[in-house]
C-alpha cells in the first residue's frame, strides 16, 4: 500500500530548479513530445547492470517496459560480472525491442584489453563496480557522436515504469529548456519511510558541515537536492565528456560535486520521476564497515570531506570530532521530525532502529575521517574522457570497435 497523493507541493528547494509531478499531462503526450525532441536532441539510455539482476524480479520487467519505448536513439547496457554464456542470454532479453540495443561486455576479452591499455597509459579506471560501468558506458556513447544527452537509471527498480524514463529524459531533451543535468527524485515511502542514508546521514551531515565550515556554495548546492542519492540522472554529452566519475559507493554524491564544478546551477534541475519507487534494499551492516549502508556512508563521507578540503577548508582531528558531535544532534532532530511525520500519516516507524542507524553512521564518520587524515587525496576519480582521449587518441574508436565486434 502506498501513502502518497498525486498532488505534491510546488516548493522550489534551493539554487537548482525543481520540476514537480502534478496531474495534467499523460504519458502518451509526453512520449510524443520526446519523439519530436529526438530529431534535434536525441537521448541514449545507459544501463549499468550486473548479470544477477537479470536473474532477479526487476530487470525482466524493466526490459518489457523498454520494449514499448520508441523515442530513444539507443539503449546501451554495460554488463558486469557475466561470462560469455550470460552475455549471450542478456542479448536475448532485448529481442523485439524497438530501440537499437548495444551491450558493453565489461568482462569480455576485448573490453578487458582496453582497461589494460588505459592502465598502461597511466589512466586508472578504478575497481569493478557501478562507477566504472557508468564511465565505460559513457565512453561508448561518446564514441558515436550522435547522441545529445545520456539518461541513466538503476536496474534493480521493482516498481519501474515508462513514466520514470520519460520524466527523466524530458528536461535535457526538451529543446525549449536549457538544462545540462537532471537528477531524478521520488518519495521513498510505502507503509514506512525508506532511504535511510539520505534521511539520516547525507542531509544531516551536509547541514552540519554548513554550520561548521560556513557558507560554501558546493554545500548549498548539495543541500538543494531532495534525494541526492537517487541513481537516476540525465546529462548532455558535452557535460559527460568533462565530469570525472567516482568508482566507489560515493558515486552519486561525487557526481553531484563534479556537476557543481562544471555546470552553472541554473542549468541543473531535479525532477519528480515517479509516484512510487522500490528497489533492492541494502542491509545496514552496523558491525561491518566493508558492507551495506555502513560502507556506503563511509564512502560518501570521504567524498564530502575531501570536497571540503579541495574548497580550502582546514580539516583536522579536532574538526572531525566536532563534526561527529554536531551531526549526532542534527540526525537526532531528523529522527524526531520523521517520528512526527510518520504519526500524522499513519506510517509504521521504528524509532529504535532509526537510532541504531544514526549511531552506525556516526561511526562511519570516524572511519572516513581517519582515512581522509591519513590520505587527504584518496583514490583518484576516474579521469574524464577528454583527458583519456588526450592520452590515447584513438581509444574511443577502439572501444566502439570492441563493442560492435562483441555484439555481432
Amino acid at each position: 500500500m502506498v501513502y502518497q497523493d498525486a498532488m505534491g507541493d510546488f516548493y522550489q528547494t534551493g539554487v537548482i530548479s525543481t520540476l514537480h509531478r502534478f496531474p495534467g499531462t499523460t504519458l502518451e503526450k509526453m512520449e510524443a513530445q520526446l519523439k519530436r525532441f529526438q530529431r534535434q536532441q536525441p537521448v541514449t539510455l545507459l544501463l549499468p547492470s550486473l548479470w544477477s539482476e537479470f536473474e532477479g524480479p526487476a530487470m525482466p520487467k524493466i526490459v518489457e517496459q523498454l520494449k514499448q519505448v520508441k523515442y530513444l536513439r539507443e539503449i546501451v547496457l554495460v554488463l558486469d560480472r557475466a561470462d560469455e554464456a550470460q552475455f549471450r542470454k542478456a542479448r536475448e532479453f532485448f529481442v523485439g525491442t524497438a530501440t537499437p540495443v548495444k551491450i558493453v561486455w565489461n568482462d569480455g576479452p576485448r573490453i578487458s584489453a582496453l582497461y589494460q591499455l588505459l592502465e598502461q597509459n597511466n589512466i586508472p579506471t578504478g575497481a569493478p563496480g557501478k562507477g566504472r560501468s557508468v564511465w565505460m558506458g559513457m565512453g561508448y556513447i561518446l564514441s558515436d557522436e550522435k547522441t545529445y544527452a545520456i539518461a541513466l537509471h538503476d536496474c534493480d527498480i521493482l516498481t519501474y515504469s515508462r513514466e520514470l524514463l520519460a520524466r527523466l529524459c524530458f528536461p535535457v531533451s526538451n529543446t525549449s529548456m536549457s538544462y545540462e543535468f537532471a537528477k531524478g527524485y521520488y518519495a521513498r515511502i510505502s507503509d514506512r519511510f525508506h532511504g535511510r542514508v539520505t534521511r539520516l546521514f547525507v542531509t544531516p551531515l551536509v547541514r552540519t558541515l554548513q554550520k561548521m565550515a560556513g557558507y560554501l556554495p558546493v554545500l548549498v548546492f548539495l543541500d538543494s537536492f531532495r534525494y541526492p542519492l537517487a541513481g537516476e540522472f540525465a546529462m548532455t554529452t558535452d557535460l559527460a565528456r568533462i565530469v570525472r566519475i567516482p568508482s566507489d559507493w560515493g558515486l552519486e554524491v561525487g557526481m553531484l560535486s563534479e556537476v557543481f564544478r562544471n555546470c552553472a546551477p541554473r542549468r541543473v534541475c531535479e525532477v519528480d520521476i515517479c509516484e512510487t519507487y522500490d528497489h533492492k534494499h541494502q542491509e545496514l551492516s552496523a558491525d561491518n564497515p566493508e558492507g551495506g549502508l555502513n560502507r556506503m556512508a563511509i564512502d560518501i563521507a570521504k567524498h564530502l570531506f575531501r570536497t571540503l578540503a579541495s574548497e580550502g577548508v582546514a580539516i583536522s582531528d579536532g574538526f572531525f570530532k566536532s563534526v561527529k558531535a554536531a551531526y549526532l544532534r542534527e540526525a537526532q532532530d531528523a529522527i524526531r521530525k520523521y517520528t512526527d511525520d510518520a504519526a500524522i500519516n499513519g506510517l509504521w516507524f521504528d524509532r529504535h532502529a532509526e537510532g541504531i542507524a544514526v549511531e552506525t553512521f556516526a561511526r562511519s564518520i570516524d572511519v572516513s575521517a581517519r582515512a581522509v587524515i591519513e590520505d587527504p587525496l584518496g583514490t583518484p576519480l576516474i579521469s574524464n574522457w577528454n583527458r583519456v582521449t588526450s592520452a590515447v587518441p584513438d581509444v574511443l574508436d577502439q572501444l566502439k570497435a570492441a563493442v560492435e565486434e562483441d555484439n555481432k
